[in-house]
């Protein structure tokens, strides 16, 4: 290939996010002992990933999510791994991220009893199954609810991390509910961190791809419905312990954003940036493939 050739196709590949990088072992972290990390989702999947990690690494973790009997899991869980650094005992806060009005209560109590909040991550949320026509307004307030409103009512203070999703940066039929609100997300976090900059706090929104959670599981379909299937990007999603290492990673780093994906979404990115013509055809396919299903 020529010179002029491989230049192209390195400039091509570092827009979509391709990067080489040699590991060896797992990542060491640089953080202080004295976090207090809040993590919101924190009963499964990510959310409860994150937990792990943060606690592993010496953090007091609050685990913030609408199930007590799995956040009480959670915490065992975390109390009988195995820690090389002196740890703290994970506090339980439940809490619904749908009931707006409750949630500064909800943060003045974790002040209340850690003194102070360090890190927020807004992980908790759903996801949909349905197309724009057939979703009832219903569903569409209550995931934007969830997503961004309760995400937003948390955000006071302390380090921000959104976990928005590839979806906040392009858009999939049947997912309008989910994108619109992962969209909002995204716009939330730019404006914030440029808001909050000058006070030396540092906002890090997060754009991952497929995850093996039971995110699809618990989706609402048009309904409101629970859509209760997995599906197969998400059974061959990333595992949750990969994404939250590469997420703590992040955080640590104080990157202002990251996106986790494979290189199919980056694609997807890099089309709708520069080729959105093209972008918008492949959407079209998409749509008139699934309604035939």
């Amino acid at each position: 290939m020529p010179s002029i050739g491989r230049t192209t196709m390195w400039k091509l590949l570092k827009e979509i996010g391709f990067k080489y990088e040699k590991r060896e072992g797992r990542p060491i972290y640089y953080m202080d002992e004295t976090w207090v990390v809040v993590i919101t989702g924190a009963s499964s999947g990510l959310g409860e990933a994150l937990a792990h990690e943060f606690y592993k690494q010496g953090c007091q973790i609050v685990l913030c999510a609408r199930r007590r009997q799995e956040l009480e899991r959670v915490r065992a869980d975390m109390l009988h791994s195995d820690c090389a650094v002196q740890t703290h005992p994970p506090i339980i806060m439940p809490l619904d991220l749908s009931d707006i009005n409750s949630l500064p209560g909800h943060v003045n109590k974790i002040i209340s009893i850690t003194g102070q909040i360090d890190i927020l991550v807004n992980n908790g949320g759903i996801s949909h199954r349905g197309t724009v026509l057939s979703t009832s307004i219903d569903v569409d307030v209550q995931i934007m609810q969830v997503n961004y409103f309760g995400s937003a009512a948390l955000t006071k203070g302390g380090q921000i991390v959104l976990i928005s999703s590839i979806q906040g940066l392009v858009a999939l039929p049947e997912r309008s509910a989910y994108s619109a609100s992962k969209h909002a997300l995204q716009a939330f976090g730019d404006s914030l961190r440029a808001e909050v900059a000058s006070d030396n706090i540092f906002v890090t929104v997060v754009s991952p791809g497929y995850i093996k959670t039971e995110l699809s599981l618990n989706a609402l379909t048009s309904s409101g419905s629970i859509y209760g299937q997995m599906d197969s990007s998400t059974e061959s999603g990333y595992s949750p312990d990969i994404v939250a290492e590469k997420i703590v990673r992040a955080v640590v780093e104080k990157k202002k954003e990251i996106i986790i994906c494979t290189i199919l979404p980056k694609l997807a990115i890099f089309l709708r940036k520069y080729i959105p013509s093209l972008y918008f055809f492949v959407m079209v396919r998409r749509a008139k493939q699934s309604s035939l299903k």
